[in-house]
């Protein structure tokens, strides 16, 4: 805590920085910042603050109260109350200053528990609901929590941790029970005792000094390397992420996000949460996946933020109901007309595919894909059905916006455009195809891995991120990613293969559910063979093989596939053994395989080539 004098100036140093942010977006000369109506937020607390005055009485959330229920509407204003309630609460509770873990289902309890943390408490620590108590109870000792707020299905969890002693808790809140007891209170009650202290003037909470620079989240990545470390994110990494994507990417008050990604994962948190809030927008909570289309239908979005496991099912879907009903030749002329149409102006993708873009609701403007590439394809698909789908780029690191392709200038087979204010480069590019590893920098930076500075010291150099990624800039100065720097696989020769590359052109295939390449030494020719372990997609293969398929056909078939890849490849990239297997692969909760896995690799009987 500094003096109330230092503290002004300092807030006034973070207006001048925000404002030079915006004004470099007003000012910008790149065509493609489109959208410059922005406004400058110095942290989080701020943003809320000023969008609970812009926005009072207009929908921040649509929430169900049981499930199956209507959706309802929650204004900014309330927002603003029950997170400055929930704030005074826990102050009162001895948590000023203090980390502060949450856990639980997609819910508006959820996102008023992470504002109040980051908005005058002091670190929101959100945990992946995924993750067995082991795990839990090692991350709440890593970060040193000493409160966690949890939806209900967590709470003998968090009962027995607390009791075991091994970690720092001392208050346990559970965000959707009712009942309370000598170890865990309900959010009601606390509600209820943060609205009496404001009333009766407290301001220990709205009063907390908060500065820009400092951490105000900590988020634990789970990667495919199995080691997760401790992202630490400042006010100023949150509101650069906040502040920049709505300059290519158009969004308004009347917009409504669909929350259905994990909300502890950065991507959903600073682009389907706190980025709608920033702009006026609301987000509508998915009761989950199962009732992905029922709830599309129910609050009608006009954004959804997804990974490429959603639209790629959901893209599948729409062609195998379609070939169903033996429309598949009818609908793929239709498309071919309506993309002639479009080049003298005129769209008929609302009357053409009234029924497809029924399935998002009727009103979906924008799908943003991220968090693992896509076939350029699928983006295109929807394009033709009417409904504008972009690749963004970015990891927890960068806030997590690293590039994003803008709404009206998108390319499909592009991880997104470079926006001026978060530069990027590429180091070591190789002279011929200028791939190199992907650096970035800028106000979105994290501040470093939590207690592991040889790891923070790795990565930050020379003012750079370098993100572990490989790929290029084009001369447009969109990213196009090739693979990861450590999944790199390097021949006897010295060529690069990038396992990212061969399971895109698998993924292509429609009988391949799922693959991982990987590089196997043969002791035999002294060569590096490729592998793929492949994972097929049963019903596809019932579909081509018919219902009594064996497994030699069926590896047979996708032999067939392999080898019309493998003749579009160079010699040194092509795949030389595959294992088909019949479990599913061991993943991250982002739904990423795990590589370090070796039953994911599975046997190759060495034969030499």
């Amino acid at each position: 805590m500094i003096s109330e004098e230092a503290y002004r100036a300092a807030k006034e140093k973070e207006t001048e920085e925000a404002e030079a942010l915006i004004g470099s977006i007003r000012q910008s000369a790149d065509s493609h910042i489109k959208y410059r109506d922005l406004r400058p937020v110095t942290d989080v607390r701020h943003m809320l603050e000023s969008s609970a005055a812009l926005y009072a009485d207009r929908p921040a959330f649509y929430v169900k109260d049981t499930h199956g229920a209507p959706y309802r509407a929650i204004a900014y204003k309330q927002v603003k109350r029950d997170a400055d309630a929930l704030g005074t609460a826990l102050a009162a509770h001895g948590m000023r200053e203090k980390r502060i873990a949450v856990i639980g289902e997609n819910c508006y309890e959820w996102a008023i528990s992470y504002l109040a943390a980051v908005c005058g408490l002091g670190v929101a620590v959100p945990l992946d609901r995924e993750l067995s108590a082991a795990e839990v109870t090692q991350l709440l000792a890593a970060s040193e929590a000493e409160c966690v707020l949890f939806t209900s299905k967590y709470r003998e969890m968090f009962l027995k941790i607390l009791r075991a002693g091994e970690t720092k808790l001392k208050l346990l809140v559970d965000l959707t029970g009712a009942q309370g007891d000598a170890d865990a209170v309900p959010l009601s009650l606390l509600l209820e005792e943060g609205t009496r202290l404001l009333a009766a003037g407290s301001r220990d909470y709205l009063d907390a000094q908060i500065l820009r620079d400092e951490m105000c989240a900590l988020l634990f990545t789970s990667g495919t390397t199995g080691i997760a470390k401790g992202v630490m994110l400042s006010h100023k990494n949150l509101t650069a992420g906040i502040m920049a994507p709505p300059s290519v990417i158009n969004i308004v008050e009347s917009d409504v996000f669909f929350s259905v990604l994990p909300v502890h994962h950065c991507y959903e948190c600073t682009c389907g949460f706190l980025i709608p809030l920033y702009r006026g927008a609301a987000v509508a909570y998915c009761e989950g996946l199962k009732y992905i289309v029922k709830n599309l239908s129910e609050a009608r979005p006009t954004v959804l933020l997804a990974v490429p496991l959603i639209l790629e099912s959901l893209y599948r879907k729409i062609w195998q109901n379609v070939k169903k009903e033996g429309k598949e030749g009818l609908l793929r002329r239709v498309v071919k007309i309506n993309a002639a149409t479009k080049k003298i102006g005129i769209d008929l993708a609302p009357l053409f595919f009234k029924q497809i873009q029924a399935l998002f609701g009727g009103r979906m403007k924008l799908i943003i894909c991220g968090g693992a590439a896509i076939d350029p394809a699928i983006l295109q698909g929807f394009k033709d059905f009417g409904v504008n789908a972009v690749q963004g780029y970015g990891l927890t690191e960068c806030s997590p916006i690293c590039a994003l392709n803008p709404d009206h200038a998108g390319k499909n087979a592009s991880a997104g455009y470079v926006l001026p204010m978060l530069p990027i480069r590429i180091a070591d590019a190789d002279p011929e195809t200028g791939i190199g590893e992907i650096c970035a920098r800028g106000e979105h930076i994290m501040l470093g891995y939590y207690n592991d500075p040889e790891a923070t010291g790795a990565v930050l150099s020379d003012g750079w991120f370098h993100t572990g990624d490989l790929g290029y800039l084009d001369a447009d100065n969109y990213v196009h990613i090739t693979g990861r720097k450590k999944n790199v696989i390097i021949t006897k020769n010295g060529k690069n293969v990038y396992p990212e590359e061969l399971e895109y052109h698998l993924g292509r295939i429609g009988a391949v559910a799922d693959s991982m390449v990987w590089g196997k030494d043969s002791e035999l020719s002294g060569e590096i063979l490729i592998v793929a372990s492949i994972r097929p997609d049963e019903e596809i293969l019932k579909e081509e093989l018919g219902e009594a398929y064996t497994d030699a056909q069926a590896e047979r078939l996708l032999w067939e596939k392999v080898d019309e890849i493998n003749k579009e490849l160079a010699p040194f990239k092509q795949i030389r053994k595959i294992i088909v297997r019949k479990e599913d692969f061991e993943m991250t909760t982002g739904k990423k395989i795990k590589r370090y896995v070796e039953a994911n690799k599975g046997n190759v009987p060495d034969t030499g080539n």
